[in-house]
C-alpha cells in the first residue's frame, strides 16, 4: 500500500516509541530489511553444526536474513525489547541466583521462565502495538514476531539500536543489560532506521570462561549442542552422558553467561506483572519437583513457558540433576529417584538409572576421602 510520505517521519516513530512505552515495552527501534552482510555468518553457524537439533533453523536457510522474502512488502522491521525481571527483583540478584546454583537439591529454573510465557505476552502487545499506528495513518500491511518465525531477532536488534551482540551472541543494552526479551513488527512501511550502537565488551570475556559446558566456543560463536537451555529445551532427547555432570541443578534453562555479565547490573525489573514468579519455580527442592505428576505439572506450567518441554522432559531434566545431587551428597536424592525407576518413558527410565548410578561413585569419592584422611 502507498501511506503518504509525510506521516512517515520520525516524529511517527517517536509516536510509536511513546505508545510501546505505554504498552511496557522498554524501547522501539528501526532496522531495515538489508541483511546480505549477516548471511555467511549464518551460513558458516549452520554448516558446523551448531543448531543441534533445530532443524528449523537450516529449513529456513537464508529467509532470516531476508524479510521481505519472508513477508512480501516488508520495508522497514520495527523492534521492540521487554525486559522481564520479576519486579520484586532484590539488590544483588545475580549473586543470590548464583548462590542457589551451590545447593544441589534446589531446581533451578532460568529466570525468564518463572512467569507467564513471553510468547504470548510480546505477541498481544506487538498487536496493540500495531493497531495504535494503524488507528493513526490507517491500515498498512505489518506482521508481528517474537521468536516464532525464521526471524534474526538480535540481528535485527542490534541494527536498530537496541543494543550490541555480546560474546555469549545475546543483544546488551547500556541501560538494561541481557535480561529482556525480543519482538518485531515486520511492516510495509518506509521508517527512517536507528542508528546502532556501538559495543561495549572490551577484553571482557567472563561469559565465555563461565559457561559450565563451554558452549561459548568464541567470542560470538555458539554451539548450541553444548549449551544448557538447548540441552534441556529444545532437545528432544538422551542427555549426551558427558555433558549431564556440568548441568548441576539447572533443570530448565541456564542464566550463567547473564548472571556474570557486568552490564546485568543494570538490568531493569519489568514494569508487567506476568513475568512475576510463580510458586513453585524458585527454591523448590529436586524431589518435590520430580513429584509432580504429568496432571500437577500441565496445571503448574499452564500459560507459561515450561509447558512445551512436556512432563517427560521435564522429568529427564531433574533425573539429571538429582544424579548430580547424589555426587554432591545428597541422600534424598535416591529416595525421589528410585519413585520413577519404572517409569513408563524409556527416555526417563535411562536418565533415572544414570542418577543412580552416580551414588557409588559419590560413596566411593567419600570412602577415598577419609582414607585419604
Amino acid at each position: 500500500m502507498v501511506v503518504d510520505a509525510q506521516l512517515v517521519t520520525q516524529t511517527l516513530v517517536a509516536k510509536i516509541g511513546a505508545w510501546a512505552r505505554e504498552l511496557g515495552f522498554s524501547q522501539i527501534g528501526i532496522a531495515g530489511i538489508d541483511l546480505r552482510s549477516a548471511e555467511a555468518g549464518l551460513a558458516a553457524w549452520l554448516a558446523q553444526g551448531f543448531h543441534g537439533e533445530m532443524d528449523y533453523m537450516a529449513a529456513h536457510g537464508m529467509r532470516r536474513a531476508r524479510p521481505a522474502e519472508l513477508v512480501p512488502g516488508t520495508a522497514s522491521v520495527i523492534t521492540a525489547r521487554m525486559d522481564y525481571l520479576p519486579k520484586d527483583t532484590p539488590e544483588g540478584w545475580q549473586a543470590i541466583e548464583f548462590s542457589r546454583l551451590q545447593r544441589p537439591g534446589e531446581g533451578i529454573v532460568s529466570v525468564y521462565a518463572r512467569g507467564r510465557d513471553y510468547h504470548k505476552v510480546l505477541r498481544s502487545r506487538l498487536q496493540k502495538l500495531a493497531d495504535r499506528i494503524a488507528a493513526e495513518i490507517g491500515p498498512f500491511g505489518h506482521r508481528v514476531f517474537t521468536d516464532s518465525a525464521p526471524v534474526m531477532e538480535a540481528e535485527l536488534a542490534a541494527r536498530s539500536g537496541q543494543g550490541w551482540r555480546g560474546k555469549h551472541t545475546l543483544v546488551l543494552n547500556r541501560e538494561g543489560g541481557s535480561m529482556f526479551f525480543l519482538g518485531e513488527i515486520y511492516v510495509d512501511l518506509e521508517l527512517p532506521p536507528s542508528a546502532p550502537v556501538a559495543p561495549h565488551c572490551g577484553s571482557c570475556s567472563a561469559c565465555m570462561e563461565v559457561c559450565p559446558t563451554q558452549a561459548i566456543v568464541g567470542p560470538h560463536r555458539l554451539d548450541a549442542r553444548r549449551c544448557i537451555s538447548y540441552l534441556s529445551i529444545e532437545h528432544a532427547g538422551p542427555i549426551p552422558e558427558a555433558l549431564r555432570p556440568l548441568m548441576g541443578n539447572r533443570i530448565y534453562g541456564c542464566d550463567d553467561c547473564q548472571l556474570i555479565c557486568p552490564w546485568n547490573k543494570f538490568a531493569s525489573p519489568a514494569t508487567l506483572s506476568d513475568f512475576d514468579a510463580r510458586a513453585g519455580f524458585a527454591d523448590q527442592s529436586l524431589a518435590a519437583l520430580f513429584a509432580w505428576s504429568e496432571e500437577e505439572f500441565l496445571r503448574r506450567t499452564e500459560g507459561g513457558p515450561i509447558r512445551r518441554i512436556g512432563h517427560e522432559r521435564w522429568l529427564r531434566n531433574i533425573a539429571v540433576a538429582l544424579g548430580n545431587a547424589l555426587r554432591a551428597g545428597d541422600a534424598e536424592a535416591a529416595a525421589a529417584l528410585a519413585t520413577r525407576r519404572d517409569h513408563s518413558s524409556a527416555l526417563v527410565r535411562e536418565h533415572v538409572a544414570w542418577a543412580l548410578a552416580q551414588l557409588p561413585a559419590a560413596v566411593s569419592a567419600a570412602d577415598s576421602t577419609q582414607r585419604a584422611g
